[in-house]
């Protein structure tokens, strides 16, 4: 009765990356876009190596539902170069059925033999011991638990019951829409696959969110990985293993600073010392620094960013002080202290926002940074 295979989810394969500032001489957005498709590949690779015959997407292959002709013909022709492997896709709330019509009447058209487009709540077979039970998403935003189904969902007697399904345990809003977490319980569910939330987590030992192959957001502080799931027969529990599928490690570390600490040298210790082309990374300093300190801090990020994937410094948590020394550094008279002076005053200033206050505040630190590189 042993069976094993893959579960997976989010994909979002064309995915274009809008969010990230593309630099004149790279092509990160390009490269990201191209790993999201690598990932097809990398869950063929982990179903040959742990002998999975089934590779299971829980909705949100593809990121809209109009990707263009030649990210689906592509995506599906990657699946077709692992035919020992078949795989099942759900739409997800992306891809719904509605919306992505064309997309889904495209698949089923030009699909290979080994991807099934799992398109209503009916039973399938997986090989002569389980059952796939499909919830697949009608409507980008539902009004209920789109996983109800499984409840009356048949199968033949004997055989595993895996559910398929996209949503999340929780929506925060007493809508509904979410998906009750006892559900392998109320279905009689040996697993319930679960996609939506792009992170890895476990909420019990028969329902899983695998989170995405390829993580795509500074949230889940790792590599994406997929599931290899193993089921010895009814009612036994799953052994959940994981398997590390993702390119680009998405990371976000916090800089806490105080003022006249050497700010540059400790960026420097905050960052990962190897594999910096393939990280994204995002340095939010907090604090207190001096306008010396917020210089050579903008100057360190500034050297080591270009080894990076990404690189992106954010100072809205960090506080600067002001000494009369800086401030002469700038000038000690004349039209230069004078600005410097006005922005000092409004950085400071209880009567305006704190918009204002930081914009204020900013502007001081580059005027700073600007006459000290000139200076030297």
């Amino acid at each position: 009765m042993s069976f094993r295979f893959i579960h997976s989810s989010d994909l979002h394969i064309g995915r274009k990356f809008a969010n990230i500032p593309q630099p004149a001489d790279g092509n990160i957005r390009g490269r990201l876009m191209e790993a999201r498709h690598g990932a097809i590949a990398r869950l063929a690779e982990a179903a040959r190596d742990r002998g999975a015959e089934h590779v299971l997407l829980a909705g949100d292959t593809f990121d809209t539902a109009t990707p263009s002709a030649t990210v689906i013909r592509q995506a599906l022709a990657a699946m077709a170069e692992a035919p020992e492997v078949t795989w099942w896709l759900l739409p997800g709330n992306h891809d719904n059925l509605r919306d992505a019509e064309p997309l889904w009447e495209a698949i089923c058209r030009d699909a290979p033999n080994n991807v099934v487009a799992l398109l209503e709540a009916t039973p399938h077979d997986l090989g002569e011991v389980a059952t796939l039970l499909p919830c697949p998403i009608a409507f980008r935003s539902g009004a209920s638990d789109p996983s109800e189904p499984l409840v009356t969902m048949a199968s033949d007697e004997g055989r595993m019951r895996i559910g398929l399904a996209h949503g999340g345990v929780t929506d925060f809003t007493d809508t509904g829409e979410a998906i009750a977490p006892d559900r392998d319980r109320s279905a009689r569910l040996d697993y319930l696959a679960l996609g939506d939330w792009h992170g890895r987590m476990a909420v019990s030992d028969r329902v899983q969110y695998s989170g995405t192959p390829e993580q795509d957001r500074f949230k889940h502080g790792r590599r994406g990985v997929c599931l290899c799931v193993g089921l010895e027969g009814p009612g036994a529990t799953p052994e959940v293993e994981e398997i590390e599928t993702g390119t680009f490690l998405w990371q976000e570390v916090e800089l806490p600073l105080h003022p006249r600490q050497d700010s540059a040298a400790a960026l420097i210790d905050a960052l990962p010392p190897s594999g910096r082309r393939d990280i994204l990374m995002r340095v939010a300093a907090t604090g207190w620094a001096g306008l010396p300190d917020r210089a050579d801090l903008e100057r360190a990020a500034t050297d080591c960013a270009p080894e990076f994937a990404h690189f992106d410094l954010v100072t809205d948590a960090l506080g600067t002080q002001y000494e009369s020394a800086d401030l002469d550094e700038i000038d000690r008279g004349g039209a230069l202290r004078l600005a410097a002076n006005m922005l000092k005053e409004d950085a400071e200033s209880d009567s305006l926002s704190q918009q204002d206050r930081d914009v204020a505040a900013d502007a001081l630190a580059r005027l700073y940074a600007y006459v000290r590189e000139a200076s030297e």
